[in-house]
């Protein structure tokens, strides 16, 4: 495959709100999207219902060749890409793998936005996150994997309770 050719997982930002509809169109267009949703109970003053929200808002993944760059603003509700430096942050492949396994998996986690302080590197040896690397903390008594996206600014925390892992 020729270097324009080659996908590369980018984030963008959407409008507030728009995620769901984003993805649609994204998906529609044909273009590889990914948006991390979780599942929450609502509680109005009549009822609650189950509902997926965006797990970081105003946030989607699209796996695109650098040729289809400015493709993607074709979509309604898109507004930028997440960049540094005036160019577009690539996430890696394995970023995007630990956020879909960590969801499909049902696995505990939050996400934080502020800098979390560096702790022991680590491998995930077993378990949905296998073969996950990144640093341990001590939050609440638990051990946390810290999976920083750090082309986002945003850091995935994941309960590694029942799962093993190694010192790098």
């Amino acid at each position: 495959m020729k270097k324009n050719q080659e996908k590369s997982w980018y984030a963008l930002y959407t409008k507030s709100r728009a995620e769901k509809k984003v993805l649609e169109q994204l998906t529609q267009k044909g273009i590889e999207a990914y948006l991390p949703l979780k599942r929450t109970l609502k509680q109005w003053s009549d009822r609650k219902k189950w509902v997926e929200t965006p797990i970081i808002s105003s946030y989607i993944f699209v796996k695109i060749p650098q040729a289809d760059y400015q493709r993607v603003f074709d979509i309604n509700g898109i507004v930028a890409y997440v960049s540094y430096k005036g160019k577009a942050c690539v996430i890696p492949e394995s970023d995007i793998l630990a956020m879909k396994r960590t969801i499909e998996n049902q696995m505990e986690f939050s996400v934080e936005s502020d800098q979390i302080e560096k702790g022991q590197q680590i491998t995930v040896t077993s378990g949905p996150l296998e073969g996950i690397c990144g640093q341990v903390m001590d939050v609440q008594g638990t051990k946390k994997i810290i999976l920083r996206i750090n082309h986002i600014g945003y850091t995935l925390v994941v309960n590694l309770d029942g799962a093993t892992f190694k010192k790098d």
